[in-house]
């Protein structure tokens, strides 16, 4: 076999393998239920192997699927972006099966959870090597169709269902741009091949762009399709963790990042999409400064922060923004695998019963506060340089105002954290259950997040030029600007300033919540209500009123009226094309057995009917005549 068809096999492979793997453990069921977890495990450690290789090696494949189109086959290949992004969801993927493994209850439907958990990675991994709209959409369906399973996965409590139809309705009206985006790239270029889309002929090229940017804004949880990530968090644990980091919600992101030629031919759509992804950044950060629970507060966290890989995507960053989807993915799986463990080991995940926590459990206390630090935007680490990188090439006072003051209010949800978590743990833990195993970690946990924030701080490296150089070179991207020395000293410092205030205002009432106490020297001045956090909350509080009954009502009303339409027109269809269908069925039906009628076979009847015709043939002719 030749290396070409090696690369190809290869690239196949990591994408069959978990696919193939999921849909036989969601046909084995139950039987299947004690092997799951280390089949899973063992699957995804190949598919993590795989990654790397075709990450190196760079090979192409592709099935026949619409062969009468350009493109119309489902074709897969690997480049610059897709080679970083393979690797990262191959480790993200590993890391939180291994997560699972040990976090799901022993009697759990585990064949179920894991095989939709292997189609979400395969769905995700053909999405980012994707190099045709037939494959793209199959993989962005597939995606859809796994996470609604997955964050429903708890099927028989309270609310779960709906939100996991909430999480799929909204995400399902956005993708619906991702098929008008397909019409106009086959009317505008005769071809289906996503690099041609920017080539579209006049109206086609806009009517493209706007059907990407609706799909990638849905799938990514941006303004004003945020609302359905908060009830995603209904899902176990390590849905979230992989949800949030490295798939479903990146996949909007990357998406943008990957057709960046097309939003910067329109004009308009670069605008859009870098005034939107700052605005996310902006009020969902505040959103997120209002939450008590911690899972939500990662949660709107997540929405806030691919809003700067959204930003970059707009403004022409892709380093910057390719950097700052990998460095996010490695700190919010690492909270989400803490707040996960610390779910299941004190039984709640609301801010005001977490303090201390991480003094309880040292060894996931500490990767968690590098994360936190991380997410705060504190240099050294991982989101401080790309955040930055990002930033460079922002143009304009008012969007880099805007994309600053969203840095800063990341520093105010990460210190909400650290200041409840790392604080000293008074009274009693609180369990929610008397059973002895629920104040346990496994220590395979502490480790998985430690993975997390290693890479969390490592990415750091990238405020070094000559690492962002390489970034860079990978991507192809040579050309683009990089922060100076100032912008990464003044970002630093802003974080550090507003993490350093957040925290010793809250280190007096770590539940987060019932407000902040005046400082000692604020109180002297006079300026304790000037440096309260009552109006950052009340700013989050409106944010969250704006997002949950103004953009989550029209969501669902445009969902409700699209159901009222289809009612209507499955009532036309029954009633009058279904009927006229009937009707002439019957009709022809009735003629059938008049027709029949005279054919007795009866030789004396024939000659009668004979008879017959040819004397009303007779008459007919006299008349006639």
């Amino acid at each position: 076999m030749s290396p070409v068809s090696w690369g190809a096999a290869l690239l196949g492979g990591l994408v069959l393998l978990p696919a193939v793997t999921g849909a036989g453990l969601l046909i084995g069921g139950r039987r299947l239920d004690r092997t799951a977890g280390p089949v899973a495990l063992l699957v995804t450690l190949v598919t993590a192997g795989l990654a790397v290789v075709v990450a190196a090696g760079r090979p192409e494949v592709s099935a026949p699927f619409l062969g009468i189109v350009e493109g119309g086959d489902l074709r897969l290949a690997v480049d610059g972006l897709s080679a970083v992004l393979v690797v990262l969801v191959g480790a993200v993927a590993l890391l939180v099966t291994a997560f699972a493994v040990v976090d799901l209850p022993d009697d759990a439907a585990r064949a179920r959870f894991f095989g939709y958990l292997l189609l979400f990675v395969a769905a995700m991994l053909t999405t980012v090597t994707a190099t045709t709209l037939p494959a793209l959409l199959l993989a962005w369906e597939v995606m859809g169709a796994t996470s609604y399973a997955l964050i429903g996965y708890r099927w028989a409590e309270p609310g779960t269902p709906t939100d996991g139809t909430r999480a799929f309705l909204t995400t399902r009206a956005g993708d619906l741009g991702l098929y008008v985006a397909a019409g106009a790239a086959l009317a505008g270029t005769g071809s289906l091949v996503l690099a041609d889309l920017a080539t579209a002929d006049g109206g086609w090229l806009h009517m493209a762009a706007a059907g990407v940017l609706l799909a990638a804004l849905g799938k990514s949880a941006q303004l004003p399709f945020s609302a359905w990530l908060s009830g995603a968090m209904s899902g176990p644990s390590p849905v979230s963790a992989l949800l949030h980091s490295a798939t479903m919600v990146a996949a909007g992101g990357y998406l943008l990042l990957r057709l960046q030629p097309l939003l910067a031919a329109t004009g308009w759509a670069a605008t859009v999409t870098a005034w939107t992804g700052a605005l996310t950044a902006l009020l969902l950060g505040a959103v997120a400064v209002a939450q008590t629970d911690l899972k939500q507060l990662l949660a709107a966290s997540t929405a806030a922060q691919i809003g700067f890989v959204v930003l970059a995507a707009g403004v022409g960053t892709t380093a910057g923004g390719t950097a700052h989807l990998v460095a996010h993915a490695a700190v919010k799986a690492g909270l989400f695998v803490a707040a996960g463990a610390w779910l299941t080991a004190l039984g709640t995940k609301q801010l005001a019963d977490l303090r201390g926590a991480a003094h309880r459990y040292p060894g996931l206390g500490a990767a968690a506060a590098v994360a936190a630090l991380a997410l705060a935007g504190v240099p050294p680490l991982a989101l401080w340089a790309t955040k930055d990188e990002v930033l460079a090439g922002v143009g304009g006072a008012a969007l880099r105002i805007v994309a600053l003051a969203a840095a800063a209010v990341s520093a105010v949800y990460a210190g909400r954290v650290l200041a409840v978590v790392l604080a000293r743990p008074t009274g009693e833990e609180r369990l929610d259950t008397e059973e002895p195993g629920t104040r346990r970690v496994p220590g395979l946990v502490p480790a998985v997040a430690a993975v997390f924030a290693i890479l969390a701080a490592a990415l750091g490296a990238l405020a070094i030029p000559a690492v962002a150089n390489v970034l860079k070179d990978v991507l192809g991207a040579e050309g683009e600007p990089s922060p100076t020395v100032g912008e990464l000293l003044l970002s630093g410092g802003l974080a550090l300033l507003v993490l350093a205030g957040t925290v010793g205002l809250l280190r007096r009432r770590a539940d987060a919540l019932a407000g902040l106490e005046r400082s000692p020297l604020g109180s002297w001045a006079g300026l304790g209500r000037l440096l309260s956090a009552r109006p950052a909350f009340a700013v989050a509080r409106a944010a969250a009123i704006i997002d949950d009954r103004v953009i989550d009502r029209a969501v669902w009303a445009v969902a409700t009226g699209a159901g009222r339409l289809a009612r209507l027109a499955s009532r036309a269809d029954d009633g009058l094309i279904d009927g006229a269908v009937r009707g002439t069925a019957r009709a022809v039906r009735r003629a059938g057995d008049a027709a029949r009628r005279p054919q007795t076979g009866l030789l004396h009847q024939y000659y009668a009917q004979s008879v017959i015709g040819l004397a009303v043939l007779l008459v007919v002719l006299l008349v006639v005549r």
